[in-house]
């Protein structure tokens, strides 16, 4: 079994973070989880990147997974949220690009699991015009869908539970590692490895307030703000974490 996962900070596993800084994240936990149940070895490849926009996630990662020597048997592909928050979003083009992947996977004959990451837009600023695309966008690639049949789709945008705070960050934007835990789960499932869904219980709300969001502010938003006017991104300099074929163990750290 062979895994490449391509995507942005979603698949990179960011908000999932090991005590030495690394980020781990649902597509490990997939690669381990099949490795598990299949009681095989799974080599697994990921090229995700934070900060990346859906063009270079399709045109350089999914060229760069299909160059691959052996090639995938299963590739996993999420984009498109980073476009969801620039002010030029266009969904036709969106659709696009994502039906390109779908397309040249089929010709190289290599099974593709397309899936949604979590709803953060509750807590986020601007979060109705997120929430608002990001519906267009599931109704356009369901619509898309339909002339796939033979290709997964994992729908996590639409699970409420996942959409609660206890599974984001602080920064409100990635999921944390209770997050991940579900996501990996909801994947597995999907491809015949029936899993138990994480969930996070009875909790205390989070305190709020005047302060809370001068901090929540000052700490995430404004420099994701001058990211975008100097146009740099969070990923700039970062290399892929599995670059190339590597053996997973079946219970990753």
């Amino acid at each position: 079994m062979r895994i490449a996962s391509i995507g942005d900070s979603f698949t990179e596993g960011v908000g999932d973070e090991r005590p030495d800084g690394t980020v781990r994240g649902w597509a490990d936990l997939v690669a381990a989880g099949l490795g598990a149940a299949l009681d095989e070895p799974v080599d697994y490849v990921n090229l995700a990147i934070r900060g990346r926009l859906l063009d270079p996630i399709v045109e350089d990662q999914l060229e760069a997974v299909l160059a691959l020597d052996p090639l995938p048997t299963l590739v996993t592909f999420n984009g498109g949220g980073n476009d969801m928050m620039r002010p030029n979003f266009n969904l036709a083009h969106i659709m696009g690009q994502i039906q390109r992947a779908m397309d040249r996977c089929a010709e190289e004959g290599v099974e593709l699991l397309m899936l949604s990451g979590g709803d953060p837009t509750a807590r986020l600023p601007r979060g109705s015009m997120m929430a608002s695309r990001g519906r267009l966008y599931l109704d356009q690639a369901r619509d898309l869908l339909e002339d796939y049949p033979e290709l997964t789709f994992v729908d996590n945008w639409s699970d409420e539970e996942l959409a609660t705070a206890p599974y984001w960050s602080p920064d409100r934007l990635h999921l944390n590692a209770l997050g991940h835990s579900r996501v990996a789960a909801r994947v597995l499932t999907a491809l015949g490895v029936e899993t138990e869904l994480p969930v996070a219980g009875e909790q205390a709300g989070s305190a709020g307030g005047p302060m809370v969001e001068a901090r929540y502010y000052a700490t995430y938003v404004l420099p994701w703000l001058g990211r975008r006017l100097t146009r740099r991104s969070s990923g700039d300099g970062r290399t892929p974490k599995y670059a190339t074929w590597t053996r997973m163990p079946s219970s990753p750290n």
